[in-house]
């Protein structure tokens, strides 16, 4: 063994890196805000209704949306808002954009702020996209000169050259959403407030769209998300906010925050049980024994030389019965970006059936088309193999070094079959 491959093995792995948070002047303030909203127990909804009943004093419930909230968000951060439905991110991204008033509490914000609540919202029907782009420009503080400035690179991202002078009511749902989020990137304010907005468009769009929001997790600009895309929170965000029923329930990494979301989705809030369908689903449904890697004679190694296979050994205990489990191991890099996946097949003995403290070892290897740097092998363990069931957890299995002498322009390298040869002149 050579001297490098020595000192390479012998180096302690550690947790990927993360993205450190950012360290600049406070962008948003926000300390002990509450939020209440009165909510009949019966409503009127025609004048025959109230004529008859003129007197009928209506009864109302008290909803709490938020309790005691505290954060502050950096300047250049992009920031995570996640939850369940009723948790109180909107209400919180309505509040941050003063659409709400808080009960108690106080929210101070260093800059201009553009919410974007709902793509789409603003725009007139009977306009063309030419015309709502430049009311909506102006609405936002622009000149109608600077407004129509930006009309070309609003339609070029949408890609909608050729129907700019379309009534919106002839656009299809989806030319409406890339037209919103268009005129929403061409925003030059300090601050944007944005509430589930990643998943527009066709496939293409949609890559566009993560191609921007990189830039953004990347520039100057302050961005506040909320989301249910835990994937989305943990590629892009610096620091993420967990809420559930109104509170504060984690403030930190996005990739906790995510499975903590995941733990809390499943999870009956009232007996302390997961819930999946109409029965309990625990929100720890595995766990890792033991895992290495090995070398080709079988022995563990630490990190793996370059284009070296990778030669894993997992070991899997159940913690609940999985009726049918699924795996699917995957490689990211050092910044948390998937590389590539592998899907083991599971044996049909038992029909598949895997019970509550019964072990499962995934044996294997890997090709190995990656080049010299720290990645960390992930093991997602689904309770079956059906598409609607989402009680999935990840495990982080291990991490590991790549090493050696090649140039690393990319995260992996391919093999292939490319002539050269001179073009001769006609």
């Amino acid at each position: 063994m050579s001297s490098t491959e020595t000192s390479t093995q012998s180096a302690a792995p550690r947790r990927r890196h993360r993205r450190e948070p950012k360290s600049g002047p406070l962008a948003i303030d926000v300390r002990g805000v509450s939020k209440r909203f009165q909510v009949p127990s019966h409503r009127i909804d025609s004048f025959k209704e109230r004529a008859v009943h003129p007197f009928t004093r209506l009864a109302h419930r008290e909803l709490e949306a938020l309790k005691d909230v505290t954060f502050d968000v950096r300047r250049g951060e992009f920031f995570g808002i996640v939850g369940r439905n009723g948790s109180g991110k909107s209400t919180l991204l309505k509040l941050l954009a003063s659409i709400y008033r808080a009960d108690t509490g106080t929210i101070r914000m260093a800059g201009k702020v553009a919410p974007f609540i709902e793509l789409g919202v603003g725009f007139n029907p009977d306009l063309t996209a030419r015309e709502n782009v430049e009311l909506n420009g102006v609405m936002m503080g622009l000149s109608r000169r600077e407004a129509r400035a930006r009309l070309d690179e609003v339609l070029e991202f949408a890609e909608l050259e050729d129907f700019v002078d379309l009534k919106l009511k002839n656009y299809s749902s989806g030319m409406l959403v890339r037209l919103a989020f268009a005129v929403m990137l061409q925003s030059k304010t300090d601050i944007l407030l944005i509430d589930e907005v990643l998943a527009v468009g066709d496939a293409a769009f949609q890559q566009k769209c993560a191609d921007v929001f990189r830039d953004m997790r990347d520039g100057d600009r302050t961005v506040v998300l909320v989301t249910h895309d835990m994937g989305s929170v943990d590629r892009y965000c610096h620091r993420a906010m967990l809420l559930e029923e109104g509170e504060q329930r984690f403030l930190g990494d996005p990739e906790e925050a995510g499975r903590e979301y995941m733990r809390i989705n499943f999870r009956d809030h009232r007996t302390g049980t997961a819930k999946h369908g109409t029965g309990g689903v625990p929100d720890v449904q595995a766990r890792v024994v033991e895992a290495r890697l090995e070398d080709e004679r079988g022995g563990q190694i630490e990190n793996v030389a370059e284009g070296e296979p990778i030669r894993m050994d997992i070991l899997l205990e159940a913690i609940i019965d999985l009726p049918k489990p699924s795996f699917n191991v995957t490689v990211v890099d050092d910044d948390g970006d998937l590389i590539f996946e592998c899907e083991p097949k599971v044996p049909e003995g038992k029909s598949g059936r895997l019970e509550a403290g019964e072990r499962l070892r995934l044996r294997g290897t890997l090709e190995n088309p990656l080049t010299p740097g720290r990645y960390t092998l992930h093991c997602w363990v689904a309770r079956t193999d059906e598409i609607a069931d989402l009680a999935l957890q990840t495990l982080e299995v291990l991490d590991f070094v790549v090493y050696g002498t090649g140039s690393a322009f990319g995260k992996v390298f391919v093999e292939g079959e490319i002539s050269v040869t001179p073009e001769e002149d006609r």
